[in-house]
Order: C-alpha cells, then sequence, then structure tokens
C-alpha cells in the first residue's frame, strides 16, 4: 500500500496500524483519516487478521485534528470533514474484529475520539488524554460528547467536554475511560499480552459479543436482549462451540479455530 501518514502492516494475526505523522504530534486531517479508513478496510477484509491495534509514538497517539488547516474551514467545510471523521469512525468502531488503542503520548480531541471507538485502552503513563475543543470555540465533532458520556459518569464527561480538561492516564483509569495504565516502556509488552489473550478466544464467538454489545447500546433493553439471543443460538452451529463445550467436558484446552 502507498499510505504516506499511516504505517500498516500485518503480523502474527494482527493488523497494527500506527499513525505517523510526527511533525505535527499526528494530528489527522482529511488524508489521514482516508488511510485509516483504507487501513480498517483491509483488516476487515483479511481473515488471517484477528485483532487490530492501533498506535502512535511515544510523544503522542493522535494529539487532534490538524487546527491549521480547520481553521481555514467555514461551516460547508465543517460538515465535509465531520462527515467523513464519523464514516471512518464508526467504520472502526463496527470492526467485527477486536480493536485496542495503544495510547502514549497526547490522545486529544480527534485522538481521544478514536481511542473511543476501539474495544479497550492501554495506556503509557506518559498518557494525556482529553478534548479541548471548548478551548477553540467549538465542541467535539468527531463522537466525543457522544461516546465518552456513555463510557464514563456525566460528571467526568462534563470536566472535560465542558471545561476542555486534559486528564493523566491514571485518572483516565479511575474514571473507565483506559483499561490500564502501564510505564511507557511497558507498553508494547502490555499490548502484546492483551493481543495475545485475544488471540485464544474463538473469533465467531468475540465477533458475536462485540455486536450484541454495539448494538445493544443503540436499542431498548428488550430489542438488545433479542439481538443477544439470536447470537447465542447462532454459536452452536460452530465448530469452535462443539470445541468449547467438549474441552470443558473432557477437562482439556480448546483450540479454536474460528469455525
Amino acid at each position: 500500500m502507498n499510505l504516506k501518514y499511516i504505517k500498516f502492516k500485518i503480523e502474527d494475526g494482527v493488523g497494527r496500524i500506527q499513525f505517523n505523522r510526527p511533525e505535527k504530534l499526528n494530528a489527522v486531517n482529511p488524508d489521514v483519516l482516508k488511510e485509516l479508513e483504507t487501513a480498517v478496510e483491509l483488516c476487515e477484509g483479511n481473515d488471517d487478521i484477528r485483532v487490530v491495534v492501533l498506535t502512535g509514538n511515544e510523544k503522542a497517539f493522535v494529539a487532534g485534528a490538524d487546527i491549521e488547516s480547520m481553521a481555514k474551514g467555514d461551516i460547508r467545510n465543517a460538515y465535509k470533514l465531520t462527515d467523513l471523521t464519523l464514516r471512518v469512525q464508526e467504520r472502526l468502531a463496527d470492526s467485527p474484529k477486536p480493536t485496542i488503542a495503544s495510547i502514549a503520548g497526547y490522545a486529544l480531541g480527534a485522538g481521544c475520539e478514536l481511542a473511543l471507538c476501539c474495544d479497550f485502552r492501554i495506556a503509557a503513563d506518559n498518557a494525556m488524554l482529553g478534548l479541548p475543543e471548548i478551548t477553540l470555540g467549538i465542541i467535539p465533532g468527531g463522537g466525543g460528547t457522544q461516546r465518552l458520556p456513555r463510557l464514563v459518569n456525566p460528571g467526568a464527561a462534563a470536566r472535560m467536554i465542558l471545561l476542555g480538561e486534559m486528564i493523566k492516564a491514571q485518572e483516565a483509569k479511575d474514571i473507565g475511560l483506559v483499561d490500564k495504565v502501564v510505564p511507557l516502556d511497558q507498553l508494547e509488552n502490555e499490548t502484546q499480552q492483551w493481543v495475545a489473550k485475544l488471540m485464544t478466544k474463538p473469533a465467531l464467538a468475540v465477533r458475536a459479543a462485540k455486536t450484541a454489545m454495539r448494538k445493544g447500546l443503540s436499542t431498548s433493553l428488550k430489542e438488545g436482549l433479542q439481538i443477544e439471543q439470536d447470537l447465542f443460538c447462532m454459536l452452536f452451529g460452530t465448530e469452535d462451540q462443539k470445541e468449547g463445550m467438549a474441552a470443558f467436558m473432557e477437562k482439556r484446552k480448546a483450540v479454536f479455530k474460528g469455525k
């Protein structure tokens, strides 16, 4: 692939997407978003990829949107940018494969919103997360006002959205924004451990569980329970279900094949 702002590679069943615009602290613009969409699409279509990892560098996961280019826009341009942003973020959030945001340094604005689209967020102890758009006279435009309050308590979300406060990694963990905090030099190893755990799980069941959670959040409880029931029953037609239950009864470790 001819990608300029993203490094993408497939390694041992993992699709690794690394933001690669260090001179701008990995700030995103339409070109970055389009390349991200391409990488996510490739992960979806490759059966060899079981887990998707998003990362940046030690200074920044993604420090936000490219304000220099945004400042020149008008209402029409803002709609074009947010249409693209929401399309790409929904693609990432709806990925049938588990996603991990491995965060070091700044994850602000669009960077925090991209992390919110992932299933898991692992942060280095130097990470800073926030939605500072209010300080620029705007509000988050990539899902921040919707996804963050669904993840953390309303007060914590209001501090980040209405006051534009940035928070350190440990506080982000305390409010439930990130799942684990580790020293910077252990971030890659910790991410690999989460990847390894996910790789042992039955792929079809993981996909079904993720679908149930994602769709259930946007429906009533009754509708969500019906989604869960249908997916639960569907899995009884898979080889992995037979293997998992046989292994339990035979007191051995299951070997899942994603079938």
